[in-house]
């Protein structure tokens, strides 16, 4: 059972025989897969294209193991190219083949080859592999559902589907499953496995309760602002001995380079520069951070500033957290066409809390929208100033909310 993702099957299409390798990213079971072998090889058999023309190659399975090697990867590739005709070749989970560049470089440049690889490591757009893909590589970055998908799939009441949201997240296998507690096991074996397992096996990782207690540490605090040191510091005083800030940091990049949390720097809007100290990390899912915390710290607030986050960066802004002087705006998005000051609360009904929320706007005179999103459901749109506000799960569910309001 699937959904078609229609804006990532919409970004492949748009990519169809272009001369540049696709590479689809995300966190291990957000969706790639399917939305590679399912959605888009039936997109591609709809419009004429031969079955025998599309090369599945799935390199976690067991029996695809001798393929993680690259010369056997290519050579198993070619034996199924037998006329000069274009071919669709679909790699998943390329980053278990070492050298796996020359591959697809191999196969573009000999070969009427389309190729499409997926991976749930950020090194794969790193520049050296990049240089080595001689530039012609781009990438689609694929998220667990966002919630306007999921309502999609389910319908039904606004806020109850909303809260079922933010306790289970959006991992496409458990729209097949409707008992809870299936759901639960669900969610703790990717934590167990497929989440943790993985990185820390990628990476040698010794320390596995060190770096478990790093997770953890991200997971309870979502939305707060995140250092190395402060993490090491708080692990020591917890009875973990020596904790070095190198190590704590080499964590923090090794679980964004797999997708799991997202990085969010300060930028000083009145400075015009990013500020070094102090970031926040968003998870991919919070169906993912809830299991991890056996379902404590059910926390609205920060559980929807993790929501909002992930579909402004899911919509394609670069999204920042703002210093405007000694007040902090929670995200500054910005695309190649506009720039939104965004603040996130559950509630603004009481003139304290929306003072609170509004004044971290204060002296930005710059023309651009300022924007607070709430779970509000008064129709009052215009706040004081001419800023707006719009209702949560009305922005979720428009992408263009914010262009429009």
């Amino acid at each position: 059972m699937y959904i078609n993702r229609q804006k990532y099957l919409d970004k492949l299409i748009s990519q169809k025989d272009k001369d540049i390798i696709k590479v689809i990213t995300g966190i291990r079971r957000c969706g790639k897969s399917v939305l590679l072998f399912d959605i888009y090889a039936g997109y591609l058999l709809s419009h004429g294209v031969d079955n025998a023309h599309i090369i599945k190659i799935n390199l976690e399975t067991k029996k695809n193991e001798a393929l993680r090697d690259s010369n056997a990867l290519y050579d198993s590739i070619v034996s199924k190219i037998v006329d000069d005709n274009r071919y669709y070749v679909f790699i998943d989970e390329i980053q278990l083949v070492d050298n796996f560049e020359d591959v697809v470089n191999g196969l573009r440049l000999d070969y009427n080859c389309d190729i499409y690889i997926t991976g749930s490591n950020s090194k794969l757009l790193s520049k050296d592999i990049n240089t080595k893909m001689r530039g012609r590589s781009i990438e689609i970055k694929v998220y667990p559902l966002s919630f306007s998908e999921y309502y999609g799939y389910y319908g039904g009441d606004k806020r109850q589907c909303f809260n079922n949201y933010l306790m289970y997240g959006g991992l496409p296998y458990l729209l097949s499953e409707n008992d809870n507690n299936k759901k639960v096991e669900y969610l703790k074996m990717i934590c167990d496995t497929v989440v943790e397992k993985d990185i820390i096996d990628r990476h040698g990782i010794r320390q596995e309760s060190l770096f478990d207690a790093v997770i953890d540490f991200l997971c309870s605090n979502i939305g707060s602002y995140v250092s190395a040191n402060k993490i090491a510091d708080t692990l020591k005083s917890n009875g973990y001995g020596k904790v070095t800030h190198d190590t704590i940091g080499n964590y923090l990049d090794y679980v964004c380079d797999a997708y799991l949390f997202y990085r969010a720097q300060r930028y000083d809007i009145k400075g015009k520069q990013y500020l070094k100290t102090l970031n926040k990390y968003y998870i991919c899912d919070l169906g993912i951070r809830n299991s991890k915390l056996n379902y404590r710290q059910i926390e609205i607030t920060h559980s929807l500033e993790n929501v909002i986050y992930l579909d402004l960066i899911r919509r394609g802004y670069i999204v920042d957290i703002g210093k405007n002087n000694s007040k902090e705006i929670d995200f500054v998005a910005k695309n190649d066409k506009e720039l939104f000051y965004i603040q996130v609360a559950y509630t603004i009904s009481d003139p304290d809390k929306n003072e609170q929320e509004v004044s971290s706007f204060y002296g930005l005179d710059d023309g651009y929208k300022k924007i607070v999103i709430t779970m509000d459901d008064d129709p009052f749109v215009n706040l004081k100033n001419g800023y707006k506000k719009i209702n949560a799960l009305d922005f979720l569910l428009d992408d263009h909310s914010l262009e429009q309001i």
